[in-house]
């Protein structure tokens, strides 16, 4: 998927607030709630990564202001980490898909192309998923020799 059929997919709901790269050789984009731009809490709902050799690779779903993403009718987006881990991991298994955790202690499915990381909410911390491309999901949770841009392993608040 390109930028540009990214956006259509999400119009009337997000908005690119900001995005890196030309036109056609995007890196990252974030998108906003389409009706809060200028909102009190506005901030990016969704950050997404592009890779030049397959597009659209990455979605990261921003635990305070992002729409909610479930798994098996479990909700992955602004969950308390603990809990969302104890139910991710029965999932997991139930479903004869692998567990990793990350050097950040995030746990992953590289089959499934999903990081549960952790972000800042206040003083409260609060989970944001990350789901990865096949082409990404090979050492997902590897913050340093994974393809999920550095940028991402680094963002805890926003």
């Amino acid at each position: 998927m390109t930028h540009e059929q990214a956006e259509e997919a999400v119009d009337g709901v997000l908005e690119t607030a900001f995005r890196d790269g030309s036109s056609g050789s995007e890196t990252r984009a974030d998108f906003w709630l389409a009706d809060r731009l200028d909102a009190r809490f506005s901030g990016p709902a969704v950050t997404v990564y592009y890779d030049r050799s397959i597009g659209l690779a990455g979605v990261a779903v921003n635990a305070l202001r992002g729409p909610q993403v479930t798994l098996g009718g479990i909700g992955l987006v602004g969950q308390v980490p603990s809990r969302l881990e104890d139910r991710f991991t029965d999932y997991a298994e139930t479903h004869e898909k692998d567990v990793q955790y990350s050097q950040c202690a995030d746990p992953c499915s590289p089959q499934l192309g999903l990081v549960l990381r952790a972000q800042r909410a206040g003083d409260l911390v609060l989970s944001r998923p990350v789901m990865v491309a096949e082409a990404w999901a090979d050492r997902c949770w590897d913050t340093t020799e994974g393809c999920i841009p550095r940028q991402e392993w680094k963002t805890f608040e926003w």
